[in-house]
């Protein structure tokens, strides 16, 4: 019996496969083995009775063996043999086929092109080398970004990054539909566009805007002057220079804050930063309480503060302040030395 079980396998596996196989095997050694024990058996043995000959053949062909039912004649044993053998075969061609599927499903995840089952995600569009690995790195320092989406060009033959835990791969024609859906582009958070070229961030993020219109859309552009383009498909879409990448994942991670940067650097802005020395009458004072001076008396935000030697941005608000230290801060105008001592007075 068990050459006619290893001669049907060989034979199965020629011409079916994945659990089907396993699922043929073990019905066909089933039946046969219950017809045999039933031949070998004396009929007060009640192994072959239909409740309980599943229960003797799920535990003798796993080869746990409770032994709350077994053959007693020579024939009978030679009949749990066969289920015995038959089960190994049963298990084996099972374990075989599934190690092989997950072994199927990495190979095709670490390829891209696999679809996934994502939602509020952060996707970016585009492989840099180097370059793309620390915006991934800087934007899972994050705790609420979990996972993000990497898409690249067909150029990148597998995934660039298959040791970074939450970050999963996606390969292809970005510009096509069907690969930013195997991203979940149409049910993202942010998408950042950090193409070669800003002719192909332009044919992105009318891609992008097609699958998902209200989408967070932040873009690389080399050119800024190129950001009137980008806006003519999606007046919400936020450009940042190309060769400052840690504005990309500062504008992904805090929406508008790009917009914040361009007034601060824009004489046109209400809001500029200027610097003024600490008047003497101003000194001995902690930072918290300069702070509100300066937002009561002159609508103004201090930023950092200089002494010592030393550069501090946003001080502690206990920090004691010494006279002469140079004071950072954003006002509509500047506030000179003699102003603000007279506001002390």
């Amino acid at each position: 019996m068990p050459i006619l079980v290893a001669r049907f396998v060989q034979a199965l596996r020629s011409r079916v496969h994945g659990w089907r196989a396993a699922l043929a095997v073990g019905l066909f050694v089933f039946g046969s083995s219950w017809l045999a024990m039933w031949l070998a058996e004396p009929g007060s043995n009640a192994i072959t009775e239909p409740q309980n000959y599943w229960w003797y053949f799920l535990v003798t062909g796993s080869t746990v063996g409770y032994g709350d039912f077994f053959p007693e004649t020579g024939a009978g044993h030679v009949v749990g043999g066969y289920v015995i053998v038959g089960g190994i075969a049963t298990l084996t061609i099972l374990f075989t086929e599934l190690a092989s599927h997950i072994q199927s499903v990495r190979g095709k995840r670490m390829k891209g092109v696999v679809a996934l089952d994502l939602a509020d995600h952060i996707v970016i569009l585009g492989y840099h080398p180097g370059r793309t690995e620390r915006i991934v790195q800087e934007l899972l320092l994050e705790e609420r970004v979990r996972e993000l989406v990497l898409c690249a060009w067909d150029d990148v033959p597998q995934h660039p990054m298959p040791e970074q835990d939450g970050v999963l791969f996606v390969r292809g024609d970005l510009r096509d539909a069907d690969v930013l859906k195997r991203a979940c582009v149409d049910r993202a958070a942010t998408v950042v566009i950090d193409a070669r070229d800003d002719n192909e961030a332009l044919a992105l993020a009318v891609a992008v805007d097609h699958l998902r219109p209200e989408v967070h859309m932040v873009a690389a552009l080399h050119d800024m002057n190129r950001a009137a383009h980008l806006r003519y498909v999606s007046p919400t879409v936020q450009c940042v220079q190309w060769h400052v990448p840690n504005l990309l994942t500062e504008e992904a991670l805090d929406p508008g804050i790009t917009e914040v940067y361009a007034d601060l650097m824009s004489s046109r802005g209400e809001g500029n930063t200027y610097s003024v020395r600490l008047p003497e009458a101003l000194g001995g004072q902690q930072f918290g309480a300069c702070q509100q001076r300066f937002g009561r008396d002159f609508g103004a935000t201090v930023i950092a503060v200089r002494q010592d030697g030393s550069m501090k941005v946003s001080p502690p608000w206990d920090a004691p302040l010494r006279a002469g230290a140079v004071l950072y801060y954003l006002a509509g105008e500047r506030i000179d030395e003699s102003r603000l001592a007279a506001r002390t007075r």
